[in-house]
């Protein structure tokens, strides 16, 4: 289903639409016709919902299908407050469901307080892709790289703020912040504001091979996660997992699921949120002692190899869809 770029043709639809008027069915006749149809076509025997929020909407058609429901949670979903008040705190899901999934211990606990039963719940981090893992870094720049959304909860700004207080000791470290999104200008008006667009560049959305080939050469991964005013938090960031993959050190917060993947002082180095500070601090460590960042990387790489692969994250999920059955 997955593949599939649409569940019904446009004659299916105008066909239903049809029946919808006549019969004087409510407005979601179709849209529940079209999935019921696709999971008896497709001979689902159990349905996997991407976001809490998703699980929520399509709900009422799953309960008609009788097939069991497991509800994966990525982050927002569990987190912004006004989002879990507008799906009723996720109740009718979490009684329906067969298993619900966590990608970080801290989304576990919000989902526990919201109501979710604890022999209902499953932990599962989410993988790097494999790519990540072939990377052998040469740490031959004073680099860091940040790689994401310019949002609240990924505050890039206060990685600007620490960035400026690490070139005062070490003013030929360089800062890679690609990504696009609504912080983007502010973020660039404030490297123009301190003087240090040499030191700080901002080439945009950037490939998964570009990703890799600064991770190669780079020094860290910096990225300064906070729980933003709306409640939005991270579940636990992919590209944090795929720095680690690739054995370089990890310079970020001790937010949502990151302290559950970046062991501080053995894979990385983690500061409370807000502290500007102390992810200046933690990023000159680094500088000083490029041996400490090596030891770091590699305890990293065997870290996600070990404990939070693909194949492990796939094959636990594949295991969790077979138990609901």
């Amino acid at each position: 289903m997955e593949s599939d770029p649409q569940l019904s043709s446009s004659w299916e639809r105008r066909l239903l639409n049809l029946k919808r008027r006549l019969l004087k069915k409510p407005s979601n006749f179709i849209q529940e016709t079209i999935i019921l149809n696709s999971l008896r076509k497709n001979k689902v025997d159990v349905v996997l919902a991407e976001y809490g929020t998703h699980a929520h909407f399509i709900l009422p058609f799953i309960k008609k299908s009788g097939l069991p429901l497991v509800v994966h949670f990525h982050g927002y979903d569990a987190s912004v407050t006004k989002v879990v008040k507008d799906h009723n705190n996720y109740n009718e899901v979490f009684q329906y469901a067969s298993k619900v999934v966590a990608v970080s211990r801290k989304m576990e606990h919000m989902l526990l307080e919201m109501g979710c039963p604890p022999e209902k719940l499953e932990f599962n981090v989410y993988g790097p892709q494999p790519e990540f893992l072939e990377v052998q870094p040469k740490f031959t720049e004073k680099q860091f790289v940040a790689i994401g959304r310019f949002t609240d909860k990924k505050a890039p700004y206060y990685t600007i703020l620490a960035f400026k207080k690490v070139i005062e000791k070490h003013p030929d470290a360089k800062l890679i912040m690609a990504g696009d999104g609504q912080l983007l200008n502010v973020c660039k008006n404030l490297v123009k504001h301190f003087g240090i667009e040499a030191q700080v560049e901002f080439p945009g959305i950037i490939t998964s091979e570009k990703y890799r080939e600064l991770l190669l050469e780079s020094l860290g991964f910096v990225q300064h996660s906070i729980t933003a005013e709306t409640g939005d938090m991270e579940g636990t960031p992919l590209a944090v997992l795929e720095a680690s993959a690739a054995g370089i050190p990890v310079v970020s917060t001790k937010h949502a699921g990151i302290p559950d993947v970046i062991i501080h002082n053995e894979t990385g180095l983690l500061c409370e949120e807000h502290d500007v500070e102390g992810m200046a601090n933690n990023m000159i460590a680094l500088l000083d002692d490029e041996a400490f960042a090596k030891k770091m990387g590699k305890a990293g790489k065997r870290n996600i190899l070990a404990n939070f692969s693909m194949e492990r994250h796939i094959n636990a999920l594949q295991e969790i869809l077979e138990n609901s059955k």
